[in-house]
């Protein structure tokens, strides 16, 4: 995840963007994702030949679908072994919270809480409000057909020892 190669709309440099794009190339990054509602650099992307793929994420709007979309593409893509970065214009809470509800919609991490913080402890910074709705609403979002994870309920419960509770004994 990042903020969009060549840096976010007031910064944003040409020569910043092609040097990123090589250098996510020469990283062998198969495909480039990108949350902006706009359709900036997509033609840079062409210019290097480098796979894209446009998921509109503008703030204010219904995500459910486009979340959908989003994260079943990801799961495809990732189970054929693509590398991939995902951004919008810069990288907050949107693109935060997009990357922790992949992680707990597709079972990754167990549970809205440790999807945030995995996150979190990735970039060093506190995820707002934005990206927690985002998390939030990733959990009721359907699976891909065929898709096994864990329920929700299933993430939360201990496991099983074959132990009574409490006692520390092993059951007869």
């Amino acid at each position: 995840m990042s903020e969009r190669p060549g840096g976010y709309a007031p910064n944003h440099r040409k020569v910043r963007r092609h040097e990123e794009l090589l250098w996510l190339r020469a990283q062998h990054f198969d495909r480039i994702v990108s949350l902006l509602g706009s359709t900036h650099n997509l033609h840079a992307y062409d210019e290097l030949e480098l796979a894209w793929s446009h998921f509109p994420m503008v703030a204010g709007t219904e995500l459910g679908e486009a979340l959908t979309e989003l994260y079943h593409s990801l799961y495809e893509w990732l189970r054929e072994g693509e590398r991939i970065l995902v951004h919008q214009d810069e990288l907050g809470d949107r693109v935060m919270g997009v990357v922790a509800g992949y992680l707990r919609w597709s079972g990754i991490v167990p549970g809205e809480p440790a999807a945030v913080s995995v996150v979190e402890r990735l970039l060093k910074r506190q995820m707002g409000r934005p990206g927690r709705i985002v998390v939030a609403l990733a959990a009721d979002l359907p699976p891909v057909a065929g898709m096994e994870r864990p329920a929700p309920a299933e993430a939360a419960q201990p496991a099983q020892t074959g132990e009574p509770a409490g006692t520390g004994e092993p059951a007869e």
